[in-house]
């Protein structure tokens, strides 16, 4: 049995909470403006993975321990934005490469870009916080055994809204920059930019508190 309450103001709350800006928006406005709709796409699902992640953690009680350990907490938090600083970093020093006359900006894999999307969302401890202190709010206090499905079910919820707004801004990112990177050197630039990006989130990471 799944004890839910106020789920109309969950919806709400979730998709109010998916517009904010954040790390996951960057993300996948960054990969959406230098590579397209394509790599977008994948970064977008890549990111609802690791919510997905965060949702069955939260279920099984797990996150709760990254919430009361500060060592844990610290520990990931630099695991997460080491990671974001070297994806940026390796963005930055890509050289362009030439084929004959054509020079082309190099491109990441879906299946990186997947991955790369999923371990950003992951490795961020606020989103674990979140979870913890977001969720219980509309369960039933006394659900007992059942709150584990509760809280896999407000996931699924927060999941499936987060990732139909994920689309949405892959969509308008890559529509937005088509022209400029259709051009080499303002698609350099834009490269150059998502790999910034990508450091200064990994430094508003490390500035994150438990």
């Amino acid at each position: 049995m799944i004890d839910l309450i106020n789920i109309e103001a969950f919806i709400l709350a979730a998709v109010l909470l998916n517009l904010t800006p954040g790390t996951d928006t960057m993300y996948i406005v960054s990969r959406s403006a230098s590579q397209g709709l394509g790599a977008g796409s994948y970064s977008a699902l890549g990111i609802s993975a690791g919510i997905l992640v965060h949702t069955i953690l939260a279920a099984l009680g797990l996150s709760v321990l990254l919430m009361q350990s500060a060592f844990l907490f610290t520990v990931v938090k630099i695991i997460g934005a080491c990671y974001l600083g070297y994806l940026g970093l390796q963005i930055l020093l890509t050289k362009k490469k030439a084929e004959g006359d054509k020079k082309e900006i190099p491109k990441q894999s879906n299946r990186k870009i997947f991955v790369q999307g999923m371990i950003t969302n992951v490795t961020n401890p606020k989103v674990a916080v979140f979870f913890l202190a977001f969720l219980p709010q509309f369960v039933q206090a006394d659900s007992g055994m059942s709150a584990s499905l509760s809280f896999l079910t407000l996931g699924l919820i927060f999941t499936t809204t987060g990732t139909i707004w994920f689309f949405i801004t892959a969509l308008l990112a890559s529509f937005t920059t088509a022209k400029l990177r259709g051009e080499s050197r303002s698609g350099m630039i834009l490269n150059k930019v998502t790999g910034l990006v990508f450091i200064a989130m990994g430094i508003q990471l490390l500035y994150t508190e438990s």
